[in-house]
């Protein structure tokens, strides 16, 4: 496939560097030399400097022979006016294109047939918004992803030293859960993917995860004791995009505050928030945090722009006697800094991102993809057809189906409705089937079972 970028900022790069090795022909556009330079080094791409929104520089990259244009420029005016452009003088490829305004977003018209003309608008904050909402709702896990609708959901929990999981065979906590539904799709040791089988046993550090029906996770959470208190008071470093979304969705349930440094911007979202609290400061500011009584809260959320004042205004925040502490890093390397700080989940705007784009890309006829462990692994739902030949799963039984080690069965949906996955069940057409690939190489032999019509 011929993909276009457009930027090569932080989400550009997470693009390049999770399609580059899957035999695609990636050009990369950005006014920034430098930026090019580095992403050349790294991977095997074709890079442009220039305007992505001119058409001459759009030219350069090869637009009229693309399947499919990504604009992620750190401006949401040059995203959407590139994807305008490509409309009106190029063969139309599909156009994905980041935008990140709420004022542009609240208005879903400028995006109908008669708007401009993008395929698909992905806007970071509210995916990442909906990430660390997640999180809020079932304290004590890493991660959720919604499946299905949320008939499905898969979450991951960290396995500490004193718990009841160290030690127990899958087949045994399988039992324990007494639930055919329910099912342990990964296991990472250290950072590494664990081949999971009935004999496979939990160590201490582990990261499990589990796909569940979605309406009983929180009893699975109980069951497993992982299930934390409550979250009821959250201050949030950061009034920016990420951080004015947030606590638009939860100050009507929780009692929020926001810390920001800008006086400016501080005036403007104290306007539109009606039931949080602005403060106006800077969140790595001992003083600041102990007159606002940090150890009485439940959830300190920071969200700046800058990684390294999340990493310490989380650990500050956390070392003076906040229960939890989440911190949102632009880049993955810097989670190798965090076991020392006292921070409990870092949230990766880019990973969030990622599975947004990465659904539009894949072959097969996917309907949801979630990046995972810094990129390595994804969850996939990928849709059953007979169509597809000799390789189509429509009319097979699971053990009759040769999924290659690494690719666990989650969960299969069908009509609506959560099925429970034994070796003799039989795919059926249009079938949602929720898959983990402990390696995104496996993907490739997803795409194969699950080609699109």
């Amino acid at each position: 496939m011929k993909i276009l970028i457009l930027g090569a900022g932080s989400a550009g790069s997470s693009v390049a560097s999770a399609l580059s090795s899957e035999e695609n022909d990636i050009t990369i556009i950005d006014y920034k030399p430098q930026l090019l330079a580095i992403l050349k080094a790294k991977f095997d791409i074709v890079t442009v400097v220039g305007n992505a929104a001119h058409p001459k520089v759009l030219e350069q990259a090869g637009v009229e022979t693309a399947d499919i244009v990504i604009a992620v420029t750190d401006r949401d005016e040059t995203n959407m006016l590139a994807c305008l452009i490509i409309s009106k003088l190029y063969r139309r490829p599909k156009t994905i294109a980041r935008v990140r305004a709420i004022d542009y977003l609240k208005h879903p018209k400028l995006f109908e047939a008669n708007g401009i003309p993008v395929d698909i608008v992905i806007s970071p904050e509210h995916i990442v918004m909906e990430a660390i909402r997640n999180l809020i709702e079932f304290p004590g896990v890493l991660h959720v992803s919604n499946f299905a609708s949320g008939l499905v959901r898969l979450f991951s929990v960290k396995v500490v030293a004193n718990s009841f999981l160290i030690g127990e065979k899958i087949k045994e906590l399988k039992q324990r859960l007494s639930d055919g539904k329910i099912r342990i799709v990964a296991i990472f040791r250290q950072g590494k993917p664990q081949i999971v089988n009935g004999d496979s046993i939990i160590q201490a550090g582990d990261e499990v995860f589990f796909v569940v029906p979605g309406k009983d996770m929180r009893r699975v959470l109980k069951e497993l004791h992982v299930l934390e208190a409550p979250i009821k008071r959250i201050t949030i470093a950061g009034g920016g995009h990420v951080g004015k979304r947030l606590a638009l969705a939860l100050e009507n349930d929780y009692h929020v505050k926001i810390i920001e440094k800008d006086p400016a911007r501080a005036r403007k979202i104290a306007n539109e928030l009606k039931h949080t609290l602005v403060l106006l400061g800077d969140c790595t500011n001992e003083a600041l945090l102990v007159d606002e009584s940090i150890e009485s809260t439940d959830l300190f959320c920071s969200l700046t722009e800058l990684d390294g004042v999340n990493i310490i205004a989380s650990s500050l925040a956390k070392s003076l006697g906040a229960r939890k502490a989440i911190c949102l890093l632009n880049q993955g390397s810097y989670t190798k800094l965090l076991p020392s700080t006292g921070i409990d989940v870092a949230v990766l705007p880019n990973q969030e991102t990622l599975g947004s784009i990465l659904k539009h890309v894949r072959h097969g006829d996917v309907a949801q993809v979630n990046s995972l462990c810094g990129g390595t692994a994804e969850a996939i739902e990928a849709i059953a057809h007979k169509h597809n030949g000799p390789q189509s799963v429509v009319g097979k039984c699971v053990k009759d189906i040769n999924f290659p080690r690494g690719i666990v069965l989650g969960a299969l949906i069908r009509q609506q409705q959560l099925i429970e996955i034994h070796h003799d069940t039989v795919f059926e057409e249009n079938d949602h089937v929720v898959m983990f690939a402990i390696d995104k190489k496996m993907v490739v032999n997803i795409e194969n079972f699950f080609q699109a019509i």
